[in-house]
């Protein structure tokens, strides 16, 4: 039925947009800009360089760079002192899928390949696509064109999985069929054919298993 299976990473496989609120309060907060959590969801998904524009947009007089400094600071401690969790289902469903596998993902290469490898998710992936891959991230549909190229499929027959209403966008703007599992931002899944609880449920909404 799908001849390859793309999964976005943060909120998706990962429990960082968690972590993200959290830290991403804060860090608000130390700089004199507190926000509520509806700012903090309209962050959800979008790439660093699309934050810092709505960021600066919404707060002028925000030092983004302070800002930034202390967000990264507070993610990352949280991160190592935590552990990275897996969301609901994620390595039992990589573990049964023998299709192609594509990570798709707004991060920067440097940062997926981190959390890959401190989620011990890596090897399940036959090609990583990143925002430093690619010249118009999500909610354009390059990531997702780029990953069916490099897998040589059509996107057309690939299924993908994602949390964010910017990551559905793109997917469906691609041409795949998109299973969306919302985390910390709401969404009425209208990119989706599927909207589903966990990633289990998802998958098996699409029949994958």
């Amino acid at each position: 039925m799908f001849d390859a299976i793309f999964f976005d990473l943060d909120g998706t496989l990962v429990d960082t947009e968690s972590i993200a609120l959290v830290t991403g309060m804060r860090a608000f907060a130390t700089v004199g800009h507190p926000v509520d959590e509806t700012f903090m969801h309209s962050l959800v998904g979008k790439a660093e360089p699309q934050a810092a524009a709505l960021i600066r947009g919404a707060l002028p007089a925000i030092d983004l760079a302070a800002f930034q400094a202390a967000w990264r600071e507070g993610f990352d401690g949280m991160m190592l002192s935590d552990g990275l969790p897996l969301k609901s289902g994620a390595m039992e469903l990589l573990d049964r899928l023998d299709h192609p596998l594509a990570l798709v993902t707004s991060t920067g290469r440097q940062g997926a390949h981190h959390k890959l490898g401190l989620a011990g998710l890596a090897h399940h992936f036959r090609t990583v696509v990143t925002f430093d891959d690619v010249r118009t991230p999500k909610p354009a549909p390059e990531p997702y064109l780029l990953a069916a190229e490099r897998l040589g499929v059509d996107p057309a027959r690939c299924l993908v999985f994602e949390d964010s209403d910017i990551g559905a966008e793109a997917a469906h703007l691609a041409g795949c069929t998109v299973v969306q599992v919302p985390d910390v931002a709401p969404t009425d899944g209208r990119f989706a054919r599927h909207l589903a609880s966990d990633l289990l449920s998802g998958a098996r909404l699409a029949g994958l298993i």
